[in-house]
């Protein structure tokens, strides 16, 4: 059965179908190993992580999605997200050749139904200062997706 207010996100027009689907697919494989996860979390050094996934227990993944050869070979701001998870991945589509990918960075493949880890990703755990300014920003732009989806016309930060 499909959760309703899904059917009230808007759709994510900065991804491609691909990303959308290699996401949809990650996010239930981390549901499945006990994480929850936001897309487009913005870190605190102010670069945007494509999968944000907590445990529990407050160990942090990082997932980037790479659509394509191009896309990864594009892109080399994922260097930075190390300084913000215990552990970081990829995730991309079966079409996309593994051996592109870093030795040191985990490896997830995925469709939209489902994924599975190829590569475990090396643990290498976070400060405990980063930790925290993670969880706060985790939490809060959890609360403030869900407050939108119940509020539509509510706009972070404007009093009633």
């Amino acid at each position: 059965m499909t959760d309703p207010a899904l059917s009230l996100l808007p759709p994510d027009l900065r991804q491609s179908p691909t990303a959308l689907a290699v996401a949809r697919g990650t996010q239930r494989l981390l549901g499945s190993l006990g994480f929850s996860s936001l897309p487009e979390l913005a870190l605190p050094s102010g670069r945007r992580a494509d999968l944000v996934a907590m445990a529990a227990d407050g160990e942090i993944w990082i997932v980037e999605i790479k659509s394509s050869i191009a896309d990864f070979r594009a892109d080399r701001k994922w260097q930075d997200y190390r300084l913000h998870c215990d552990r970081m991945f990829f995730a991309t589509t079966p079409e996309i050749p593994a051996e592109i990918f870093p030795a040191d960075a985990g490896l997830i493949v995925a469709d939209a139904f489902n994924a599975q880890i190829l590569v475990d990703a090396p643990e290498h755990r976070l400060h405990s200062a980063t930790r925290k300014a993670l969880l706060m920003a985790f939490a809060q732009t959890a609360a403030r997706r869900l407050q939108s989806l119940a509020d539509p016309q509510w706009r972070y930060g404007e009093m009633c």
